[in-house]
């Protein structure tokens, strides 16, 4: 327990700098670059799953993204629907466009599946073209805002912080309860996990729908932000960003993902002079990370972590118990002497003469 106290006071300072952050930020485009990094953590918290956790390569997920914010923008915008109502709207059209996607893809091996992921997405934003009657074609539509108490940057900071901290929680307990055991199992070996029980095809559909659900709210949030949308918004990279923030962040976490995601977003800011050369740092860093933290950054965070806090190091090396293997190997007591065979009578008799 003491040694899980610095963890708990670490995490609740987070929580405290994240909840007063209108207070102390002091600009607003600085409280919109984190609402932003919000909206894109609820739509990779899901993916993390997917990817990180199950072994999918789904490099797609732009395409949900789209579904979620036009469908924001229609049944908010168009349709008049109240947008707090249309963002949990926005989540089932997510998990719908979800499953349809993965049931016939997620029987396809990684390569093809990633290939029909990214077939997906290309999909979706020839669709946002041609339907220009519902999505506004090239021109694209104005998407409304949340109402009071969210019609401010604060309170639509607040909104998003509440939204990504309840997907947080639900990833964090799926990941640590059977159903992560489960995943894991999908990812390492899809043989030895149907061996033991496991109903793969299921556990990868679940998983990958709920990415759609949470890339739908994710959608939402992004169009809320943005207050305009068009195909172009929507581009291929923006898949790619997602997945590298996993790759980046290290798979088979909850923080590590959450952490490549606020610095990849934030990075445009830190190299602005040289915003020509954004795509040329995100290689850099992807390149960095997978040859010095091959885990990832939210790996090396763990283990700085532990350091600070004192925490034993705790060694996967298995090691067997000698002393136990010894005893376990010695015959019970006096059954040596039972077990030495008897001598034969004639040199029996020799030695009493």
């Amino acid at each position: 327990m003491a040694a899980r106290a610095p963890r708990l006071g670490l995490a609740l300072l987070v929580a405290l700098a994240l909840a007063s952050l209108p207070y102390w930020s002091g600009d607003l485009y600085r409280l919109h670059l984190v609402s932003l990094i919000g909206a894109y953590w609820v739509l990779v918290a899901g993916l993390n799953l997917v990817v990180g956790f199950t072994g999918q390569l789904s490099i797609g997920h732009v395409g949900l993204l789209a579904v979620g914010a036009y469908g924001f923008a229609i049944l908010a915008g168009t349709l008049g629907l109240p947008p707090l109502l249309a963002l949990p709207l926005c989540g089932v059209l997510g998990g719908a466009a979800g499953l349809l996607l993965g049931l016939p893809s997620l029987r396809l091996p990684g390569f093809y599946f990633a290939m029909a992921t990214m077939a997906f997405a290309l999909i979706v934003t020839e669709l946002s073209l041609a339907w220009g009657g519902l999505t506004g074609g090239g021109t694209g539509l104005s998407v409304p805002g949340f109402p009071a108490p969210f019609d401010t940057p604060s309170g639509q900071y607040w909104l998003i912080l509440a939204v990504a901290a309840a997907v947080t929680a639900l990833t964090w307990n799926v990941a640590r309860l059977m159903w992560g055991r489960a995943l894991v199992a999908v990812r390492d070996s899809e043989v030895a996990a149907a061996s033991v029980g496991v109903n793969v095809f299921r556990v990868k559909l679940t998983v990958f729908v709920f990415s759609g659900v949470t890339a739908g709210l994710g959608g939402a949030l992004f169009a809320a932000l943005q207050t305009y949308i068009t195909p172009d918004t929507f581009v291929f990279d923006i898949g790619l960003f997602f997945f590298v923030c996993i790759i980046i962040g290290g798979r088979g976490t909850i923080l590590g993902p959450l952490i490549g995601t606020a610095a990849l977003t934030a990075l445009p800011e830190l190299v602005a002079p040289l915003a020509r050369l954004g795509t040329f740092f995100y290689g850099l860093a992807l390149l960095v990370v997978v040859l010095l933290v091959p885990e990832g950054i939210g790996r090396l965070v763990a283990v700085l972590v532990a350091r600070v806090s004192g925490e034993p190091h705790r060694s996967h090396e298995v090691r067997p118990d000698l002393a136990r293997l010894r005893q376990a190997l010695a015959p019970p007591d006096g059954t040596a002497a039972d077990a030495a065979p008897a001598a034969p009578a004639p040199l029996a008799a020799q030695a009493l003469r």
